[in-house]
This record gives structure tokens, sequence and C-alpha cells, in this order.
């Protein structure tokens, strides 16, 4: 009688494992995302914030925020840097003998979400950006933080 001493696994064998490997790599990937998509959101509120403390130091030592009726867009070429020697108080650079408040603008993480920016008047501000998702008890979508806090 003839045995068979053959060791190896079945076709039906490997394709179970591969579609199981596949299932638990999907899993992985769709959780990956989220977490991205969290800390994303995270950096920026925690830029938004950032920019908010130095928008008040600003406006307690110049005595206003820095003015301007049109959006800039914070964290660009040209606004990189809060200042006080500048009237809208973001530069691309402060020259001596200026007061930097915040040395790096951050832009808006990509890839998903609107340019932070800027408007201000003398006793207001607002920066409008937007969240991909619900963040820290703020909601998915557009939002404007002031002098009074984030809406």
């Amino acid at each position: 009688m003839l045995k068979n001493n053959k060791k190896g696994f079945t076709i039906i064998e490997l394709l179970i494992v591969i579609a199981i490997i596949g299932l638990l790599a999907t899993i992985s990937i769709v959780s990956l995302n989220g977490a991205r998509l969290k800390g994303r959101d995270a950096a920026r509120l925690g830029n938004i914030k950032q920019m908010q403390t130095a928008l008040e130091m600003y406006y307690n030592d110049q005595g206003r925020y820095p003015v301007s009726a049109t959006a800039i867009v914070l964290g660009s070429a040209t606004a990189k840097k809060l200042c006080s020697t500048a009237a809208a108080g973001f530069v691309a650079t402060c020259v001596a003998p200026a007061i930097t408040y915040m040395g790096n603008v951050q832009p808006n993480p990509t890839p998903n979400g609107t340019a932070f920016s800027y408007t201000g008047t003398a006793s207001t501000y607002a920066i409008t950006f937007t969240l991909e998702g619900a963040v820290g008890g703020y909601a998915l979508g557009l939002h404007t933080a002031t002098q009074d806090g984030i809406n």
C-alpha cells in the first residue's frame, strides 16, 4: 500500500488564510484613516488656539487687533508671522525692532479643509477654518474663532 507522505497546505486552506489577512488589513486601514483625520483636526484646533493667544498678546501691547477688511490666508507666503510693526499684523518676516507675537503661523493641515483666513477690526477678529470630523466637542464643518472663543 502506498502512503502519501507529502506535507503541505491545500489550496482551500491557503485561500482562507489569505482572505482572513485581507479582512484584517482592511479593518486596520479604515481605523488608521479615522485616527489620521482626528490628528489633523486636533492640529487645526491647536493651531487656532495658538493664534488666539498670539492675537491676545498683540491686543494687550498694541491696544487693538490687526486690522484687515479682506481675508488674509494665514500661513501663506505673505502671512507667516504676527508682528507689531505691520498694520495688518501678519507679514512674511518681522523686521527689528518689531515684537514677534507668533514666529511661525501654521497653515491648515492638508489634505482636506479650507485655509485659515483672518479678518479683523481694531476691536474684533475672526479666523475661519473647517474640521473634517467631530473632535474636542466641535462638530464637522466650518467654524469661526473670535476674541470670544470658537463657534
